[in-house]
């Protein structure tokens, strides 16, 4: 038998089936990867998994293996359309759906797919494989607009002195590979110190959400799931940092009838019958154990909450704080 996630440790999986025991009917993973989840939750008693990703490659690795798993079925495609996505395998009603939120290990590993500043791959970042790359980005996008994208989807302080920087190597010579970008990133910007991350982390997150608009698709899928849970059905979303977060626990927040008073980010909702209910009411976090056996999990969080009768609606991305960067006409 081939591994499903021999390169992939699925964070939060324990504390994730805990939560939602005993875990019974027909699930959807909406972001595949490596198989992790959708195999713990047929071993642990769902009677049928969707398994749904948009990199056609995650699909075809698993190919190798998934007979092995009855009632797992995959299907390509974004998590944002989940609930059609759902209907046309059969399921218009699901009894779960599991989120892991941001890029797989196995895209990371993958040098050619442009994810990563440790290895020499081509600036491509496309999780799908259609669309504009980062390296698009990068050489075709105006400074103000690289520097919003950096600062906004990377939270990075020095965007606008990274952002002027590529502007001007650029008309030299275009950026092509994942080394030099991150080599220009390792010049400008300080030396970290113990602990703290590579200098190119921030704008490669940042792009790489931008290329595959990520927040975008996070925001559509949340109301997705809303749409596709049957009542009872646990909704479980896994994320990786501070922007993804923010929008899950706006989301069940006001999904809840627990939202919090508006800002000018995110503006105050009237209220309306709840369609989830926390359970639990804050965020799982890793335990020690789990962090010093995969480093990757040390920034995870992992929300869960259970869908109550009240019909489906539709959510504002705005009321959600759903940060966004307008660059599609200038490509």
């Amino acid at each position: 038998m081939v591994a499903p996630f021999a390169t992939h440790v699925p964070v939060l999986l324990h504390p994730l089936l805990d939560a939602v025991a005993p875990v019974a009917g027909v699930w959807l993973d909406g972001t595949f990867g490596a198989g992790g989840y959708s195999r713990a939750l047929i071993d642990a008693g769902a009677a049928r998994v969707i398994g749904v990703d948009r990199d056609p490659s995650a699909l075809a690795r698993a190919a190798a293996w998934c007979a092995e798993f009855p009632g797992l079925d995959l299907v390509e495609g974004r998590f944002s359309g989940l609930d059609t996505l759902a209907a046309e395998a059969g399921a218009p009603a699901l009894d779960g759906v599991v989120l892991d939120i941001g890029v797989s290990s196995m895209q990371i590993d993958e040098a050619g797919r442009g994810f990563s500043f440790q290895k020499d791959g081509p600036l491509d970042m496309r999780m799908g494989g259609t669309g504009p790359t980062a390296a698009d980005l990068v050489n075709r996008l105006p400074e103000a607009t690289l520097a919003d994208i950096f600062y906004v989807y990377g939270e990075e302080r020095q965007s606008r002195r990274i952002a002027r920087a590529i502007v001007t190597d650029r008309a030299k010579a275009p950026y092509e590979s994942t080394l030099a970008l991150a080599g220009l990133l390792e010049r400008l910007l300080p030396r970290p110190k113990r602990g703290e991350p590579h200098p190119a982390t921030r704008v490669f997150q940042a792009l790489r959400i931008a290329v595959n608009d990520e927040l975008g698709e996070l925001a559509a899928g949340l109301q997705a799931a809303e749409r596709a849970l049957a009542p009872g059905g646990w909704l479980a979303v896994v994320t990786f940092h501070s922007l993804e977060d923010r929008m899950v626990k706006r989301f069940l927040q006001l999904r809840s009838g627990a939202g919090p008073r508006g800002s000018r980010h995110a503006p105050e909702t009237s209220a309306e019958a709840p369609r989830f209910v926390l359970a639990p009411r804050k965020a799982i976090l890793p335990d020690e154990a789990e962090v010093a056996a995969n480093p990757r999990a040390r920034s995870a969080k992992l929300r869960v909450a259970r869908r109550l009768d009240a019909p489906a609606g539709p959510v504002d991305p705005a009321a959600l704080g759903l940060p966004q960067v307008a660059f599609g006409g200038a490509l």
